[in-house]
């Protein structure tokens, strides 16, 4: 049996769809994977910081941190071969590098 279309769904993929054409023009592609990079190092640092405050429980958080990467991996890998998907794949890129980076920059502070 194949499951209903609804109307949330249909939205989605316009909204990707939509995305997809506006990001034609490689400008505005670039700013949003800078601002996606940015905001991924926002979130990714924001952790870190979170995580080394409270003392509490860092090998769990940082366990999390590396499936959430690793999932973003695992997403990049079905959707790269899909010509159609190629905005989403650099979103995701941008974004996960961003998080990395986060991650990468508080290790450090935390030395």
């Amino acid at each position: 049996m194949k499951p209903q279309k609804t109307k949330f769904q249909i939205k989605v993929v316009e909204n990707i769809r939509t995305l997809s054409n506006w990001t034609i023009n490689p400008w505005r592609r670039y700013s949003i994977a800078l601002i996606l990079i940015l905001l991924g190092y926002l979130l990714g640092s924001s952790l870190g910081m979170v995580s080394a405050v409270l003392e509490l429980m860092d090998p769990v958080s940082a366990l999390l941190s590396v499936i959430f990467i690793e999932l973003f991996i695992k997403l990049r890998r079905r959707l790269r071969f899909n010509r159609t998907n190629k905005i989403i794949v650099l979103l995701l890129d941008s974004f996960r590098i961003g998080l990395f980076y986060g991650f990468f920059t508080e290790s450090l502070k935390l030395l």
